[in-house]
């Protein structure tokens, strides 16, 4: 609680709550995490457990259109899944690709920033030319060619391997950006009074490297995952849009949209407008976020 308190007072916090349009993404991101996290709670159906489905209630219509029902508020899909239940589940398995690759990039991507900024040297100029070539190659090339290999190697493979590859093969391109942000600005503190101070005074050079320069060069980092967030999340529709995303068993955001194409001429589009508005929400509400983060933390518009 004091932790928050001072967060809730500090520079920060006060530039969030005098934000109305921080607040309004803060509480749109929320309400779509918790209803993700929640889903086997908050969902009014299990859409992907085979025994409740009922082929006879297939491509019913939201409620607000004739034939529609409450049962059903948003309609149902081919299949005779409820829609509304399936973004719910659809949206945590998107959730979780992103930030956990995210997460995993931003490990490496710091590691190697931090490494190379620091020592300079044959690593610095060996990490950067590794940087430039995973940069001349489209990321979602990447991305589909590794998550592609993955699933033709391992064909029969367990969810959590599939979800496994699919995280590595977005964060394979995600932590260039983090390396090279963070390598320029190590390159600026490496000089610095405090950090000679820690070299004359006998400090090893990885705890000079994580105690003294590493909390000094997080927040670009900070700013910069919170926006590769949505980045990531949009990365692995495009994957499960294009079947070498999610396993069809465990469907996200993206196969939903997929699913649903096939009937968007045929005159059911809420099977995939609705699935394509979530992913929208989630996206612009992460990205309205992290420029709020980007304006807070730039000393320069305080």
């Amino acid at each position: 609680m004091n932790f928050l308190q001072r967060w809730w007072d500090s520079d920060v916090g006060y530039s969030f709550r005098t934000s109305p349009v921080a607040v309004g993404a803060a509480v749109v991101a929320f309400v779509c995490v918790f209803c993700a996290a929640f889903a086997g709670w908050v969902a009014p159906h299990n859409p992907f457990d085979l025994a409740t489905l009922e082929l006879s209630d297939a491509r019913l219509p939201p409620v607000w259109i004739e034939s529609g029902t409450w049962k059903y508020p948003l309609g149902t899909d081919d299949q005779g899944r409820d829609i509304l239940s399936a973004l719910m589940y659809g949206a945590r398995i998107s959730l979780v690709v992103g930030m956990a690759s995210v997460l995993l990039s931003v490990v490496v991507g710091v590691g190697l920033g931090l490494l190379a900024g620091f020592k300079g040297g044959w690593i610095d100029a060996l990490l950067m030319r590794l940087c430039d070539v995973m940069l001349s190659f489209p990321a979602i090339l990447v991305a589909l060619l590794i998550a592609g290999v993955g699933r033709a190697l391992f064909p029969n493979a367990h969810e959590t391997l599939a979800f496994g590859v699919l995280i590595v093969s977005i964060s394979l391109t995600g932590w260039v950006q983090y390396a090279r942000t963070v390598r320029g600005s190590t390159l600026v503190e490496r000089n610095k009074e405090y950090v000679q101070a820690a070299r004359v005074t006998g400090v090893a050079p990885l705890r000079i490297m994580t105690g003294h320069v590493l909390p000094n060069v997080m927040g670009p980092v900070l700013v910069l995952a919170t926006i590769q967030v949505a980045t990531a999340i949009l990365t692995e529709a495009t994957l499960s849009f294009l079947g070498v995303g999610a396993p069809p068993t465990s469907p996200s955001l993206g196969t939903l949209i997929r699913i649903g194409n096939d009937y968007l001429f045929s005159g059911e589009w809420w099977i995939t407008i609705f699935p394509g508005l979530m992913l929208i929400i989630i996206a612009l509400s992460v990205n309205l976020l992290g420029d709020w983060l980007r304006d807070a933390l730039n000393p320069r518009l305080r």
